[in-house]
């Protein structure tokens, strides 16, 4: 028997609704409301299983799931999760970590009696040895490159011990172990599951899948043997449950949210934001009252990048190899107009370096990047040997659609002073192919953080780094030596400052372009309490209360 797409579509809702009402149902019976929060992921989720966390959908869905040995707090500082405390050595090779004794994986048949069991240190040897796994190939397993040793760098000493051994001192490695890739799970899990663990998620974390449909709906219900306890003692999380919808459509999920079906929505559309805020980024009065717009430093910065390795014969064949030239470009646009117009606001005209605002490091007082000066940029034009842009060559921009008209802006403001800028828009996967193979002479780019240390962007300039992440091919050797030096530094103030001295050295050469420093946005309905937004723009719901 056929469906008409409709009939099908209604069928399938009441299934959902079903389950729904099984996954969430009380075991006591009771008939209190259960509290479910309610989002939409319209890129989809295409694994659960941690070894594949390589997008913010399947990170926000594993954080619900799993537990690492570290994480971020609200202020970008490391703080205890499955480790409760950690030494590191006086040669700062080794690190010993203190593991809690009361933490279980979920639930699951699999175990005896269907009793999750009692986290230990060899589950930690295992998940961390599994993401360099080339059987697994997870696309997390550069974390431990040329820092660990693969055969002898994780070690259980005991059930609660956990020791970890780097190649060379390397300070970021707390900051690694917070990422997502580092959950961690166990083993007969994945021996059970095999390739199918993937949807079959079992972790320690505050929420437990009970359904997922894939493109149709993902359920998480409340882990009742979650460790973790407020201040006053009470168990976390204080929500029953999570419901993530997949509507592929900003538009659906605008509406949806519009009728309380959902209870926030991450980023606002294009297509609605004018509808939304004013062009300084805050509520318009009709929305005033109706629901919270939050807003936040987001560890993300939207830039151009130039390809600058002079063996390359299409570097050789540029204008772009001139230092004057990129810099002209960099003086050449209003990125507090660009921020104003077009992107209502939301975030910050990158006028310092490429490491972001809301990054501890971060000092738009030290490191002084590009402002508007159009007069400077002709200036540059002309100690270049192109007066008035006469006989520089057309420059072609490689963007994405989405980013079309913000190349269109910049393309119009550069010709006005000179430089010939013609944009070509591609489709994303074939511009990382091209920046992958240093195919792109300039192209428009992004960088967020996978955790909070501003060596995370710094390493994408250094010149032992390939592509990705060093797309520029960029390569000085004061630079370099900078940049060995600060990930052995302890000290965070001198570290710090070797961090500017880096970014400025990347200013002054121009690889890049700074565009904006980005800003986590969203939309809440009243009645949702302690939902805050963070620096890495992760979605936190252990301590969400829905009213």
């Amino acid at each position: 028997m056929k469906f008409k797409p409709s009939t099908f579509n209604f069928h399938l809702s009441i299934v959902l609704l079903i389950i729904i009402l099984i996954s969430f149902s009380c075991s006591n019976h009771s008939h209190h409301e259960k509290k479910i929060f309610h989002y939409n992921e319209q890129s989809g989720i295409a694994s659960l299983d941690p070894a594949f966390a390589k997008n913010q959908s399947i990170m926000w869905a594993i954080h619900q799931l799993y537990n690492t040995l570290v994480e971020v707090d609200d202020h970008l500082q490391l703080k205890p999760s499955l480790a409760k405390s950690w030494e590191l050595s006086k040669d700062q090779l080794e690190f010993t970590f203190h593991l809690r004794t009361d933490v279980y994986f979920h639930d699951n048949p699999l175990f005896e009696n269907g009793k999750g069991r009692l986290m230990n240190a060899n589950d930690v040897v295992y998940s961390l040895r599994r993401i360099i796994d080339v059987n697994v190939a997870s696309p997390g397993a550069w974390i431990f490159n040329n820092r660990i040793d693969p055969k002898g760098g994780f070690k259980a000493i005991n059930d609660s011990t956990f020791q970890l051994k780097l190649i060379r001192p390397f300070q970021p490695i707390l900051g690694i172990l917070s990422m997502q890739y580092c959950s961690i799970v166990p083993k007969e899990a994945i021996d059970y599951y095999g390739n199918d663990f993937r949807s079959h998620p079992i972790g320690t974390g505050p929420f437990e899948m009970t359904t997922w449909i894939e493109g149709q709906a993902l359920l998480l219900k409340r882990n009742e043997h979650y460790y973790e306890k407020d201040n006053s003692g009470n168990k976390l999380p204080y929500l029953d449950g999570v419901s993530i919808s997949f509507f592929d459509s900003k538009a659906t999920e605008f509406l949806e949210f519009q009728q309380k079906r959902l209870d926030f929505i991450n980023d606002i559309d294009a297509s609605f934001k004018d509808e939304i805020l004013t062009k300084t980024g805050n509520l318009k009065k009709e929305w005033e009252g109706k629901l919270v717009l939050q807003k936040h430093p987001y560890l993300n910065i939207e830039y151009l990048g130039i390809l600058v390795d002079s063996n390359n014969v299409l570097v050789k064949k540029s204008p772009l190899r001139w230092q004057k030239i990129r810099q002209a470009i960099n003086y050449g646009f209003d990125r507090k107009k660009l921020m104003l117009y077009l992107r209502n606001s939301i975030g910050t005209a990158a006028n310092s370096g490429f490491i972001p605002l809301g990054m501890p490091s971060f000092d738009s007082s030290v490191v002084k990047g590009y402002h508007y000066d159009p007069d400077k940029a002709r200036k540059l034009l002309l100690e270049a040997g192109f007066s008035g842009g006469n006989n520089l060559p057309t420059i072609k921009l490689i963007t994405i659609p989405i980013y079309a008209d913000l190349a269109g802006y910049i393309s119009n403001e550069l010709n006005l002073i000179g430089i010939p800028i013609q944009v070509e828009v591609v489709q994303k996967s074939i511009l990382l192919e091209q920046t992958s193979k240093s195919q792109a002479l300039f192209f428009r780019g992004s960088w967020i953080a996978d955790y909070p240390d501003a060596e995370n962007y710094l390493s994408v300039f250094y010149g032992k780094n390939p592509a990705p992440p060093n797309y520029t091919r960029y390569n000085n050797a004061e630079y370099n030596q900078l940049y060995e030096k600060a990930i052995e530094e302890n000290n965070d103030t001198i570290r710090y400052q070797l961090y500017r001295k880096m970014d400025q050295l990347i200013l002054n050469d121009a690889p890049i372009v700074p565009l904006w420093y980005d800003m986590a946005i969203h939309l809440v309905h009243k009645n949702i309490q302690s939902f805050y937004p963070n620096s890495l723009n992760m979605l936190e719901l252990r301590k969400v209360i829905k009213k």
